[in-house]
């Protein structure tokens, strides 16, 4: 008889003991060429984390130039004064960093990470590429180039497609905001390294922009490295350009982007509300996610598990644009694609769980779940050096306190039911909602304007 082998099982991993968790606060100084400075020392984090935030918004584009942000962004890492494109990307291969840079509608960012071991270099060669970007003719006309070539394939996408007309209908015409944040076929055209190179000598200094670096410091000189490499960075002085009002028409109605042919309908319903200076920010983050922020929320449950319409449905705020007066905005939205046969069926399930909410309002468990999902995993959000870097630059950008991030989650804990659901509730007024399909017309407008949830208009595709 074969006896049977045994095996033997190491020990099953226990939880280690619980340790209070807040999010860093930064140290804040500033270098002699008037950049402000964040630092945030991170044990154990190799990986560092630097952003740059300048002040050169979206809205200062020249009339008729937009994009021209977008190609300065990306023409930071497209060669310096001492290095050509193809040597500069070398150089930053070298230190295994990567270097990337965007723009939007508060400015300029760029973005860095590299090995600890390596800051010193890579923080060189972030700092000629603000200090003495190439701009060369060749480079901004392969940006432009590429640009182009991206605009189709961005109104091809659905989603993409949904975005720019939510926009178009919030914003007015006159407001930067109405419009691409990359810029269209028409503006992108018109970009040369000249119109670069305008816009950076206007907006890039110094003096109105702030660096964020976040990593395991140790045996670091931050401030002799920073005073070398970003200190040498020079350039006019300037006040930080004021933040224009945000004014929004968000009557309810419905426009329907024409895809004939299309066997989904991609929907986005929106409205413009207050930024995170508002006091209710806390509750309404609460009650969003409540509303449709995990696979658990209310318009999964219906749309997804009840009904089959959807492989999910999201709603979220995004900040716009940020101002301590109050006059920033943030975009409220709820976004998803159902089936062309049921588009109908699923807008009218879903104005039924925003008026249901409304009535009803949120139960103790649906608070709950929301908290411990926002505020419990918090700490593994925030593991690397990056994400943490990546918010603190977001309340710069936001003019928010160094503190706020951490009080959030404080306001967030002690957010009662009764409160996320006012905030939700005013968050999405059914009567104020602007609704934006992108589908076959031919088969979904009759029965969308039979749910009376506005006005339907239809538009081309392009």
């Amino acid at each position: 008889m074969t006896e049977l082998a045994t095996m033997d099982f190491h020990p099953q991993p226990q939880a280690g003991e619980a340790r209070p968790w807040a999010f860093p606060a930064p140290e804040r100084t500033a270098l002699g060429n008037g950049l402000t400075v964040l630092r945030s020392h991170r044990p154990g984090q190799q990986i560092v984390a630097v952003e740059v935030l300048l002040d050169a918004p979206l809205e200062a584009e020249p009339a008729g130039l937009d994009g021209v942000a977008t190609i300065t962004a990306r023409a930071f890492s497209e060669g310096t004064d001492k290095h050509s494109a193809e040597e500069f990307a070398a150089e930053l291969e070298r230190c295994g960093a990567t270097l990337d840079a965007y723009a939007d509608h508060p400015g300029i960012r760029l973005s860095l990470e590299v090995p600890a071991s390596r800051l010193a270099k890579a923080l060189g060669l972030l700092a000629d590429a603000l200090r003495a970007p190439a701009f060369a003719d060749s480079e901004i006309e392969r940006l432009v180039r590429n640009r182009l070539d991206e605009i189709p394939h961005e109104l091809a996408n659905p989603s993409r497609r949904a975005a720019k007309e939510l926009f178009k209908e919030l914003f007015p015409a006159t407001s930067r905001m109405s419009r691409p944040r990359q810029g269209t076929e028409e503006t992108v055209a018109g970009i040369d390294s000249a119109a670069v190179r305008a816009f950076y000598e206007k907006h890039v200094r110094p003096t109105t922009a702030t660096a964020v670096v976040v990593g395991d410091l140790t045996g670091t000189d931050l401030d002799e490295l920073l005073g070398d490499t970003l200190g040498a960075w020079t350039g006019s002085t300037a006040q930080p350009r004021p933040v224009p009002p945000v004014t929004a028409d968000d009557a309810g109605r419905v426009v329907i982007v024409d895809r004939p042919g299309a066997v989904q309908t991609q929907l986005l319903i929106g409205r413009v509300g207050a930024d995170r200076h508002d006091r209710v920010w806390a509750a309404q983050v609460l009650g969003t996610y409540c509303l449709g922020g995990t696979l658990t929320s209310r318009l999964d449950r219906v749309l997804r598990e009840e009904k089959g319409y959807t492989y999910g449905v999201r709603s979220f705020g995004q900040v716009l644009r940020s101002a301590p007066d109050g006059t920033g905005a943030s975009l409220l939205a709820i976004s998803g694609s159902v089936d062309t046969p049921n588009t109908g069926p699923a807008l009218q399930d879903l104005w039924t769980v925003l008026r249901t909410l409304a009535a009803e309002g949120l139960t103790d468990a649906e608070r709950d779940v929301a908290v411990q999902n926002l505020v419990g995993v918090a700490p593994l959000k925030y593991e690397t050096a990056a994400a943490v870097a990546g918010t603190l630059a977001d309340q710069v950008e936001q003019h928010l306190p160094d503190d706020y991030q951490a009080e959030l989650y404080r306001r967030l804990a002690a957010t009662g039911t009764v409160e996320a659901t006012a905030a939700v509730v005013n968050a999405f007024p059914v009567a104020r909602l602007v609704t934006v399909l992108v589908g076959d017309a031919a088969k979904i407008k009759e029965p969308v304007e039979a749910l009376g949830i506005g006005e339907v208009t239809v538009v081309a595709a392009e």
